[in-house]
């Protein structure tokens, strides 16, 4: 799938943060399960403050979702894998079907 139609989810992390810390394994499984149709940065805020003051984040862990080079949704604050997944599905391109022809015997 081409990278324009995949949005990005940037998540913005520190080492300094907790709840950040506790969202990692929880967006890693993310990442792989939905690797066909999402695409995702980690940022460390004290690593790149410029980055987080350009998406405007004022705490840590923020979820950015990019699509189209515009920002179309965001959560502030540890969230759970269901939050995080009904954010992200009204964004994401439809997977599409292997489509198996029935074979003729």
């Amino acid at each position: 799938m081409n990278d324009d139609v995949r949005p990005l989810l940037v998540f913005f992390t520190s080492e300094r943060s907790g709840p950040a810390r506790r969202m990692e394994s929880l967006l890693a499984h993310l990442a792989r399960k939905e690797r066909a149709r999402l695409r995702t940065a980690r940022v460390d805020v004290d690593e790149a403050p410029e980055l987080a003051e350009r998406f405007h984040v004022e705490s840590v862990p923020t979820l950015v979702l990019v699509k189209g080079k515009r920002t179309v949704a965001r959560i502030e604050g540890r969230a759970s894998a269901p939050r995080i997944e009904e954010m992200l599905e009204p964004h994401l391109p439809a997977l599409q079907r292997l489509e198996v022809a029935p074979s003729v015997a």
